[in-house]
């Protein structure tokens, strides 16, 4: 039998909350190889997919050979560990009306927002002092009109802990409110001034600008977090472009612009390094309770040192749910830290199907 959730979650949010983070490989992998035990044996659809692969907690022993699911599975097969009338929020990818969306079932936000809140201070506000408060500008809409995605969730967590007076949402009906957002980036205080949002509503702000000919000097203390993916309904957008051009409308060097790495599937969330070690080589960290591998896409296993693979994260905040997922991304190791690369062609399509039917029990083994 599995150690209670309430134990493990329990020694999940004491490390949440330790003020230091320490490398721990023996205490990631203990915890770990628990909360697979937990999941497989409170999540029916995840146990039927780890016995086709022979993977029982008896059999597993080691962390990287807990199978994980292609996150297109989450749009077909409910995968929690606790029944459906315990639901108190469900987080749902974006995507486009009657289009299957993926769904991250929670029955507690006690884990997922502890899980959040330091991984945004440490690399989005590492220079704030303690008790003391940001600036928090969202490009995104606000919780009442977009209760399941998990980006506003974030960042309506992230204002409420953290946002000093001013701090807000500034899109709203599905457009950006620019001249209440330039109003208040006219007026940013003493406070560090932090502009977050969706990779696409930074393009919208950038296009506004371009039109009437303005160019803003946001302070010194500013700095950017832009998220998603740069592919929009008309055009598309590389990173580098958008983070030029960042700097050169809104004044914000390259140094203090952060990409964000998360998804709705996942509790934990990834951040671009520049600001928690400021000189390092830029890459993708996250917090000790969360490890990715890169894998070949073919064989699954080890992708060769600082070559290309998919993007395999084991996030031990989804405990209540499945802790082992298989992203549809490419990336590649860089130090103790990862790159994206861009999308798997094809990776959707080829793993999904196949996956769905073994969560639903429908394939012979």
């Amino acid at each position: 039998m599995s150690r209670p959730r309430a134990l493990l979650e329990a020694d999940l949010l004491a490390w949440m909350h330790e003020a230091v983070w320490r490398p721990d490989d023996a205490r990631f992998a203990r915890v770990a190889l628990e909360v697979f035990a937990f999941q497989f044996e409170h999540c029916e659809p995840y146990r039927r997919f780890c016995t086709r692969r022979g993977a029982t907690p008896g059999r597993v022993s080691d962390w990287r050979a807990i199978p994980p699911v292609p996150t297109g599975a989450f749009k077909e097969v409910p995968l929690r560990c606790f029944p459906a009338e315990r639901i108190v929020r469900t987080f749902r990818t974006s995507g486009t009306t009657g289009a299957a969306r993926g769904e991250l079932h929670l029955d507690s936000l006690s884990l997922y927002e502890a899980s959040l809140l330091p991984s945004f201070r440490r690399h989005l506000l590492p220079d704030l002092a303690p008790g003391g408060r940001a600036r928090i500008l969202a490009l995104a809409p606000p919780p009442e009109e977009t209760p399941d995605s998990s980006l506003t969730h974030m960042l309506a967590t992230a204002i409420a802990a953290l946002g000093a007076p001013g701090s807000g949402f500034f899109v709203s009906g599905g457009a950006l409110r620019e001249r209440e957002l330039r109003a208040a980036l006219a007026d940013v205080g003493e406070a560090p001034l932090l502009l977050a949002g969706a990779a696409f509503a930074f393009v919208h702000l950038l296009d506004a600008l371009e039109r009437g000919g303005a160019k803003l000097a946001l302070p010194a203390s500013a700095r950017i977090m832009e998220t998603g993916g740069f592919k929009g309904r008309t055009r598309s957008l590389p990173r580098e472009e958008l983070h030029a051009a960042l700097t050169d409308r809104l004044g914000v060097p390259a140094g203090r612009i952060v990409n964000q790495y998360g998804m709705t599937e996942l509790g934990s969330q990834f951040y671009d390094s520049v600001l928690a070690e400021p000189g390092a080589p830029r890459r993708k960290l996250g917090p000790p309770w969360a490890r990715v591998r890169i894998v070949d896409p073919e064989t699954d296993r080890e992708a060769a040192a600082g070559g290309p693979g998919a993007i395999v994260v084991l996030d031990l905040a989804n405990a209540a749910s499945v802790a082992a997922i298989r992203t549809a991304d490419l990336g590649r190791r860089v130090a103790d830290g990862f790159e994206v690369l861009g999308r798997e062609p094809g990776a959707e399509e080829r793993g999904c199907s196949i996956a769905v039917d073994e969560l639903l029990g429908g394939a012979s083994g």
